[in-house]
């Protein structure tokens, strides 16, 4: 994606798989997925959500294509939802009302902060002395005409703490990183509940620095992508 298009959350960070399970313990794994650190809109990513009162972890295609229609994604941004959109949106409203909410863990995300230079310098966000931690997110499940089902979702976003308003004064808004506290209420809450859960991390809780603009490419993949830079 150019960088003159960025969108408030495009990439982020795969944790460990066993890292994953031990951070949500499902009670059903059905997912399998490696270590990835540039993760982009498309692509399938790991997930927990409820399926007949148990936890469950199965991979989803990031980006939500709605019920209706029928496999095929939809014109617009659907990688992320504000979350006071989520009422008043023909995307969201149904998944919201049908309490389809799920979990993505992650080990981090990337944002790009503008310079006095006009350069866009991106930087990794994570939640200090976590390894993994979980973004709330809506899926929904679609089907094409030739039969296939194509499960996929979108992350809620949040207003920006401290840390991402200083970091990227532009950005308005933030993922919305749960509190362990909350994992259980995100899935199995009634909406009211689910809705008090989404709150801005506290800023206190979370570093950012500066990395390498080879994240800008989306084939491009590997550890060195998390080293900071000067």
């Amino acid at each position: 994606m150019p960088l003159t298009t960025r969108v408030m959350f495009e990439r982020y960070a795969l944790p460990e798989l066993e890292a994953a399970e031990r951070e949500f313990l499902p009670a059903n794994a059905w997912w399998k997925f490696e270590l990835k650190f540039n993760v982009g809109g498309d692509q399938y990513v790991p997930a927990i959500r409820v399926h007949d009162t148990r936890s469950e972890a199965v991979m989803m295609r990031w980006g939500l294509i709605p019920a209706w229609a029928e496999g095929k994604p939809v014109p617009g941004q659907t990688l992320w939802l504000k979350s006071n959109d989520i009422k008043r949106s023909i995307i969201y409203e149904a998944p919201w009302l049908a309490g389809q909410r799920c979990i993505l863990p992650a080990a981090g995300y990337y944002v790009w902060k503008l310079t006095d230079d006009k350069y866009r310098q991106p930087y990794f966000v994570e939640v200090a002395g976590r390894s993994v931690f979980g973004i709330a997110a809506l899926w929904d499940r679609s089907v094409t005409e030739e039969d296939e089902v194509v499960e996929s979702c979108s992350v809620v976003c949040v207003p920006a703490n401290e840390l991402m308003r200083e970091v990227v004064p532009t950005h308005k808004r933030m993922p919305a990183i749960l509190r362990r506290k909350d994992y259980a209420t995100w899935l199995h809450g009634t909406a009211d509940e689910a809705q008090a859960a989404l709150e801005p991390y506290k800023a206190h809780w979370m570093h950012a620095y500066p990395v390498s603009p080879r994240v800008n490419s989306i084939n491009e993949d590997d550890a060195g992508l998390l080293a900071p830079i000067t």
